[in-house]
């Protein structure tokens, strides 16, 4: 049995018996946080691409802990030359660590952090496909809909799906929708809205729209067992 906690935005962690997981930790400056960097204490770290609301407290959360940071290549690299420990992987590639497998998926997206009046390229975005604890969640990342989203669906039995609902960015809700037909999740939990007014979004009206498994809708720092 395992946790999951939505820490608002596309963060999330996940705790079981012996790990604790982050995934895209934008905690310092997320208007929705309810915790603090300081409070967080993982021993992995998955981030989906490098914009500033993902990668967000990744490079201070990691060495204050000692955390594995588990990213595309090139952001991995990055967090590797800030002196962080970390694993690189790239789209379509597996690997099984401690806690259990990750596989990275495409997103349809961008990578790239601001640095003054430049943006660093980090390679490509991806989504995250995690088998734990006998589960299989896919956390989409920042993606538009794609219809690749269907193998994902055919080859995965799908527990929980975290989908993007905001716009602009990402899916709205009518391709998450859609992106819940294709993936055929058991539990779909929706994210990366309401943080800013840009991306603000009813989850009630998306969650009434889906109609082939189950919606939940999780408060910001809420949790629950899967």
């Amino acid at each position: 049995m395992a946790q999951l906690t939505w820490l608002g935005h596309s963060a999330f962690q996940i705790q079981t018996m012996s790990y604790t997981l982050l995934i895209d930790p934008f905690i310092s400056g997320n208007p929705s946080a309810t915790v603090t960097a300081e409070q967080l204490h993982p021993t992995h770290i998955l981030v989906s691409h490098g914009h500033g609301d993902h990668l967000g407290d990744t490079i201070a959360i990691a060495k204050k802990n000692n955390a594995l940071v588990i990213a595309p290549n090139e952001l991995a690299v990055y967090c590797g030359k800030k002196g962080c420990r970390f694993h690189a992987m790239h789209l379509g590639g597996a690997h099984e660590f401690p806690f259990g497998k990750v596989k990275l998926t495409i997103a349809h997206h961008g990578s790239g952090l601001e640095k003054g009046d430049e943006f660093l390229y980090l390679g490509n975005p991806c989504g995250f496909l995690l088998w734990i604890e006998g589960k299989v969640l896919y956390h989409a990342g920042d993606t538009a809909l794609f219809l690749d989203m269907q193998l994902i669906g055919e080859m995965n039995a799908i527990d929980i799906a975290l989908l993007p609902i905001g716009d602009n960015f990402t899916m709205g809700p009518d391709d998450a929708v859609k992106a819940a037909e294709f993936l055929k999740p058991k539990l779909v939990i929706p994210m990366h809205y309401n943080t800013f007014d840009v991306i603000k979004q009813n989850p009630n009206a998306f969650a009434l729209k889906v109609k082939n498994c189950t919606v939940e809708i999780l408060e910001v720092g809420k949790s629950r067992e899967f």
